[in-house]
């Protein structure tokens, strides 16, 4: 019996040793190519990211972009193996497409803050620390995530944004610029000094050091209203002391104003009764 076995299984090789060299050297390629796509993915991968960070991108977005390149390299490699061994792949293929399809839909909303993410670490209209505007909400940005950026109120409040609605709206940076204009307005009486209050408030924009000579302050007339002669200062100062120079200016204007006996206007309310 074991005579017969060993006498089939010898018969049996003889007459399929070609099919078993191709099926072994298939077998052979199959692997070799897993190899050297492993191999070449992994190369292609590090250099992308090394240049990638060579370019200052966020560490963030190099490692999702790299992991995602490396392994859709690995799936192309899989799927060339698969055929090597002669595997139909062309319904494997429709089935990964058809699933990576209903996934995009499902995710559509997650993929656009996804790009929009991208495109905010790529280009930076805002960076992590710089005051910003975005989707109705200012704050001081804490972070910027693939899909959402993280900023911090004046109040303390975190507050996360989806990337998509901030490239997709105004993004309005606070920071980014050296230089800033303090825009302030003060309404005055129509019976005070206009010249004497000019040279008052010239002189207290002057005294401050904060304030810059370049640009040149600017005080000017803006508006005669029915009530009150509206008259604008704008001094340039540096970024930074913005907001110290807004509420120390608004201070000592005020006081200046009463000291000089500047008369401020009143609300005023027109009232008709009717005659009896």
């Amino acid at each position: 019996m074991e005579t017969e076995i060993i006498d089939n299984a010898t018969h049996w090789l003889t007459n399929n040793q070609t099919l078993l060299i191709e099926y072994g050297v298939n077998i052979a390629a199959a692997l070799l190519t897993l190899l050297i796509g492993w191999f070449a993915a992994s190369l292609l991968t590090g250099g992308m990211m090394r240049l990638m960070k060579a370019r200052h991108l966020d560490s963030t977005i190099t490692d999702f972009i790299g992991n995602l390149v490396k392994y859709a390299i690995l799936a192309f490699v899989f799927i060339a193996a698969l055929s090597r061994i002669g595997v139909q792949t062309a319904s494997f293929v429709a089935v990964i497409g058809a699933a990576g399809l209903a996934v995009g839909l499902a995710l559509q909303g997650s993929l656009s803050n996804f790009a929009s993410g991208v495109l905010l670490i790529l280009f930076r209209p805002i960076k992590v620390g710089e005051f910003v505007e975005v989707a109705g909400t200012a704050g001081v940005v804490q972070t910027v995530q693939i899909f959402t950026t993280v900023l911090t109120t004046g109040d303390n409040k975190m507050v996360v944004v989806p990337n998509g609605t901030i490239l997709n709206g105004t993004i309005t940076n606070y920071s980014r610029m050296e230089t800033r204009r303090v825009d302030m307005s003060f309404n005055l009486a129509y019976d005070v000094d206009l010249r004497q209050a000019k040279e008052l408030l010239t002189r207290l924009v002057n005294e401050d050091p904060r304030v810059l000579k370049d640009p040149a302050p600017v005080i000017a007339v803006a508006a005669l209203t029915d009530t009150a002669v509206q008259i604008v200062v704008r001094p340039w100062v540096k970024n930074g002391d913005y907001w110290d120079l807004f509420f120390a200016l608004q201070e000592r204007v005020s006081l200046a104003f009463e000291a000089e006996g500047f008369k401020r206007p009143l609300p005023q309310v027109a009232m008709h009764v009717p005659k009896a």
